[in-house]
């Protein structure tokens, strides 16, 4: 980013300067030479007079200031090279790493836009699957309720009860033949058949109570 920057200053500054500084040249070395060869049994020029000269000496030192600057951005330009002295060499060799260094600029703005929609996705994703995440959890929590009521309830049927043996003597008068039908007792939550005398389950007199149907 920086070398960017320099580039495209110093650009700017020698393409201003080099016409000016081009033409500066020639008018500064004739006044220079021109300043040389008076014979010193003249009279010295007024102040007015020696302007033109200093004006074109401070040119050429910014002339010189100029090569310098020139060198320095095609050892940039070039590192680890011997600099061109050719000035057009190095500008064009300047325009030719701007354009490069935009070039990659534009695909590494590209490359951060396309990261960031990925981003995006990534969370999207994220927030979906913490969403189901809750989810399982839930069904997690009722499926470990379920499992601790089922636990809760009894595992066993208890003993039945225990019965005297007196209460299934047979009553005084009751006929020999009559058998003793001694009844079952139920366990709980299972439905027995209950106790009934003989004389309500003999099946004998039936055809004589209810003929067949012709």
């Amino acid at each position: 980013m920086y070398l960017l920057l320099y580039i495209i200053v110093t650009y700017g500054i020698l393409k201003y300067k080099f016409i000016f500084f081009t033409s500066a040249e020639i008018n500064g070395s004739v006044d220079c030479e021109h300043g040389k060869e008076q014979p010193t049994n003249k009279r010295p020029r007024s102040e007015s007079g020696t302007r033109p000269s200093s004006k074109a000496c401070r040119e050429k030192v910014r002339r010189d200031k100029l090569n310098e600057r020139f060198l320095e951005l095609g050892a940039v330009l070039e590192p680890g090279k011997t600099p061109k002295m050719d000035k057009s060499s190095i500008l064009n060799d300047a325009i030719r790493v701007m354009a490069e260094l935009r070039s990659e600029a534009q695909k590494l703005k590209e490359s951060n836009e396309s990261l960031q929609e990925k981003i995006k996705e990534l969370k999207a994703e994220k927030n979906e699957l913490r969403d189901e995440k809750q989810k399982l959890k839930a069904e997690k929590e009722s499926l470990e309720q379920q499992i601790k009521f089922l636990n809760a309830r009894p595992s066993f049927v208890p003993h039945p009860p225990v019965i005297p043996a007196s209460a299934f003597t047979a009553p005084q008068g009751q006929a020999a033949g009559q058998k003793l039908m001694m009844p079952v007792i139920g366990y709980p939550g299972f439905p027995m058949w209950q106790f009934m005398p003989p004389s309500d389950v003999d099946t004998t007199d039936d055809t004589k109570s209810c003929p067949p149907v012709a």
